[in-house]
């Protein structure tokens, strides 16, 4: 759960965020969400030019059966335990510098399966610390990653992901080690 204060996400007097089915304990949401996103994340994603917009599409396609405000950068400050996220008046600019270094990488194509990964660890940290919704980051993250690996020659073997080993890397990418990150994608492409 998001650390958040007078947040309009949610329904009043609760932490549940309002939802198009009004679904209103978190339980019921959060296994709505997990089945209708991964139901999206198997049809064919939005065609993009691997920039932010596109990022912002394939939010809106995994959740907008879910949110209203699928797709659409967060307007409220968040944390998770304690650590924020990047500002909601930041979101745009940060995100769009991500995106352009990114094309300037030239998408991370022609590089070695080390190399690869150590710049994917870089940019998915980086994606992470601008959190640019105010839910559905991990899922638009992991989506757009395998899109983007696929893209660059080094498609990613779902099947060996260790969803808590991701999440320990990812957090220690937040606190500024990126080497876990880049060892869990390795192991993901090789």
């Amino acid at each position: 759960m998001y650390d958040a204060i007078e947040d309009p996400y949610t329904y009043k007097n609760s932490t549940v965020l309002v939802n198009k089915l009004d679904l209103r304990s978190q339980d019921e949401l959060d296994a709505f969400e997990a089945e209708i996103s991964s139901a999206r994340a198997e049809e064919p994603l939005p065609d993009g030019s691997m920039d932010f917009a596109h990022y912002k599409a394939i939010h809106h396609h995994l959740f907008q059966d879910v949110y209203q405000w699928a797709g659409q950068v967060r307007t409220v400050r968040i944390a998770k335990g304690g650590n924020p996220f990047c500002f909601p008046e930041n979101i745009e600019d940060q995100a769009n510098k991500l995106f352009d270094g990114l094309r300037s990488a030239d998408y991370l194509h022609n590089l070695d399966a080390l190399t690869f990964a150590s710049q994917a660890a870089h940019f998915l940290a980086e994606l992470n610390a601008i959190h640019a919704f105010r839910e559905g980051n991990g899922r638009s993250q992991l989506t757009f990653f395998a899109l983007l690996a696929d893209h660059a020659g080094h498609p990613l073997k779902i099947e060996k992901l260790k969803p808590d080993e991701m999440l320990a890397a990812m957090i220690a990418s937040f606190d500024g080690d990126e080497r876990k990150l880049g060892s869990v994608i390795y192991g993901l492409i090789s």
